[in-house]
């Protein structure tokens, strides 16, 4: 690993009461010792190694202690089952043991895309050991896939378009095989180039490019964890999500966290976004149903029965919701910048970060 980690960089395995988790941290720097500390989750097919420049960029203003976990099937943290049947929980739980191990009463998070569900279900869970929230191109509340309007509303009981069914086999074939190249559209570097970042946005360079693959090559692949195992479905397209692995924890039949309006206590929340993103987008191109409506995906029934799932409206209405309820949001919105705005804009991200550490929490009768 070590030929991944930047200069300042270092990383330790942490024993918790869950499983062993691996942390990225500045060197010098004690996992476990004084002080504030941010916590970064990443998202899927990704791992803590994408967060190494904000954590020494942070570790840099001695603010705060700046950690990055693996999450399991990722990384180098163990890799147990994923049971999805808990959607983002056993994420959340593993994050909150690790919490625990290191001593910590109550922590910042941020979270991305994925890991921005995970930062989430934590808060829900855990509201009290909360002191921040960001959410860096963050999944729906509602999930990805099998989802319409604003409100999140269920197209199917049985989540038909999403879940591990919805994974392209030949991306995930490439993970599973190693493929380090940039000769296919499908390969974990053209996808990095491609949809990771917005085409253009910035030269990434080549050896942050190579520690950025294999992070995205360090993800586990099965049925217990990328993309998971699939079912069939009567409704188009076809697929609906299974019980085991890491897509099907996103799916609407397990996945909701548009409660968090309801918190007593409501940590200051940052969204920090790129009108660029293809990922996590209201017309996303991994979204099956958005797919459909432009050809992509035969058999597409048509709007009425089957809308693209707006999933930048749906978070926008939930921390609409905080916000009218007491709490603190900002939206960051990153123009010419795709779905990691922590590495194409690493430091109007920092400066973004920086600002909502000293934002208060809202708490009863502040609204």
């Amino acid at each position: 690993m070590s030929d991944t980690l930047l200069p300042g960089t270092t990383a330790t395995r942490v024993p918790t009461a869950r499983l062993t988790q691996n942390v990225l941290h500045p060197e010098g720097v004690d996992p476990a010792g004084p002080g504030e500390v941010v916590l970064f989750v990443h998202g899927n097919v990704s791992s803590a190694l994408f967060w190494q420049q904000p954590v020494l960029a942070l570790a840099g203003t001695g603010r705060v202690r700046p950690l990055a976990v693996d999450l399991r099937g990722y990384g180098d943290t163990d890799p147990l089952p994923i049971d999805a049947r808990r959607g983002v929980r056993d994420w959340a739980d593993d994050v909150a043991a690790l919490v625990d191990a290191l001593g910590v009463d109550r922590v910042h998070l941020v979270g991305w895309s994925m890991g921005a569900g995970v930062v989430l279900q934590y808060l829900l869970d855990r509201p009290e050991r909360v002191a921040s929230v960001t959410l860096v191109a963050p999944v729906s509340p509602y999930g990805f896939g099998g989802t319409a309007g604003p409100e999140g509303r269920r197209l199917t009981e049985d989540g038909a378009g999403s879940g591990a069914g919805a994974a392209n086999p030949e991306f995930v074939a490439a993970i599973a095989a190693g493929d380090t190249t940039g000769d296919h559209p499908t390969s974990p570097r053209s996808v990095l180039r491609a949809f990771y970042v917005a085409p253009g946005s910035l030269p990434i360079d080549p050896r942050l490019e190579d520690v950025f693959v294999a992070a995205m090559l360090s993800t586990r692949t099965g049925e217990d964890h990328y993309p998971g195992d699939a079912s069939t479905s009567a409704t188009w397209p076809g697929v609906a999500p299974g019980a085991r692995g890491v897509l099907n924890t996103m799916a609407p039949t397990v996945f909701d966290l548009s409660g968090i309006p309801d918190l007593p206590v409501k940590p200051p929340v940052l969204w920090i976004r790129g009108d660029a993103d293809a990922i996590v987008s209201d017309a996303s191109l991994f979204d099956l149903a958005h797919l459909g409506a432009l050809g992509a995906v035969p058999g597409w029934p048509g709007a009425d029965v089957c809308p693209p799932q707006p999933m930048v409206a749906q978070t926008r209405a939930v921390l609409d919701r905080y916000a009218a309820r007491g709490g603190t949001c900002r939206e960051v919105v990153l123009p010419g910048v795709g779905h990691s705005p922590h590495v194409e804009r690493p430091q109007e991200f920092l400066v973004a970060l920086l600002e909502h550490l000293d934002v208060p929490a809202a708490v009863p009768g502040d609204a």
